[in-house]
This record gives C-alpha cells, structure tokens and sequence, in this order.
C-alpha cells in the first residue's frame, strides 16, 4: 500500500490511498481515535470561525471533529444522521451522494435539532470536502430548518474543493 505525508496544524500522519476508480484515488484522512489530530484540527478550525451559534456536521468522521468544536466554543452541535432512527418522529431529510459512498444517502435531522437552528447561525463542519455534496446537503437542511448558513468549514479540501471561496480549510490534498 502505498502512503501520502500529511502536515497538518502542527502534526504529521501518513495516509493509505485508496482507489476510488481507474484514475482516481483518495488519502485517506480518518480522525478517529486520533485524539491529538482532533483537537488541534478543532482549534485551528475555530480560530478561522466566523461567529455562529450552533454546528452541524454529517454522520460519522466529522463527529469527533464537531464535538470538539463544540466542547470548546461552548455552542451546542447537531449531527445530521445517514439513517431515519425511531426516536426520530418528524424529522427533516435530505438526499447526497459522497464521493466516498457507493450508494446515494438520506441525511436526517430529528424534529428537536431543527428547533435548535430555527432562526440561528450555523455552521457547517466536515471532516474534508471533495465535491461538496455532504455539504450540499447540510445547508439544505439548515435552509428546512429555517436556519441561517453562517460558514462552511473542513480540515481538508481535496481536489478542486480548494479552489471554493466559500470553503475554509485548513490544508489541501
């Protein structure tokens, strides 16, 4: 297998790439359990922050991220789920397709996380943006939820997703 060197807030990893067709492939950048990563991510991420309310990422590699973001900002967060759960009557939803998900998704936010936005700044946190679909998605949801989109955030902006001017990141790759 082969590695990419990633710098990042201070850090050094060595990401595995991965094949995600003929001609393309993707570093592979997954922080979890990689509690040291995560907070200086969320620091440097926060410095750049514009002010906000709440954040909001996707189900499942940005939650640490977004936790942390919030822990420290002291603002709550919300998770957008990749699969309607019981507990969540009446929730809002939206279709995405990932870049690195095979089969199209439905993001959900229950009816207590679209209160929460309602009429607040939000911003969207992910863990790194390719096409932007995820973040599509969430700003369509924020949008449903009559919810103000504030920013949009990543730790990495992979391919041309680092030529967007209302992306910030803190590193390509």
């Amino acid at each position: 297998m082969k590695f990419f060197t990633l710098e990042l807030a201070g850090l050094r990893r060595e990401l595995p790439l991965c094949r995600i067709s003929d001609t393309v492939q993707i570093a592979a950048f997954v922080m979890f359990g990689d509690v040291e990563v995560t907070r200086a991510c969320a620091s440097a991420l926060l410095d750049l922050a514009p002010d906000f309310d709440l954040l909001i990422t996707a189900e499942a590699k940005g939650i640490p991220l977004v936790y942390e973001m919030a822990r420290t900002s002291e603002k709550p967060y919300c998770v957008a789920r990749k699969g309607h759960k019981l507990y969540m009557p009446d929730s809002l939803s939206v279709d995405v397709q990932s870049i690195t998900t095979a089969a199209r998704q439905t993001l959900f936010v229950d009816v207590k996380n679209a209160e929460q936005m309602r009429g607040k700044r939000v911003l969207l946190v992910d863990d790194v943006v390719s096409t932007g679909e995820s973040l599509r998605a969430l700003e369509k949801l924020v949008l449903l939820a009559g919810g103000e989109v504030v920013g949009r955030m990543a730790v990495l902006a992979e391919g041309e997703a680092d030529q967007r001017k209302d992306l910030l990141f803190l590193k390509s790759l």
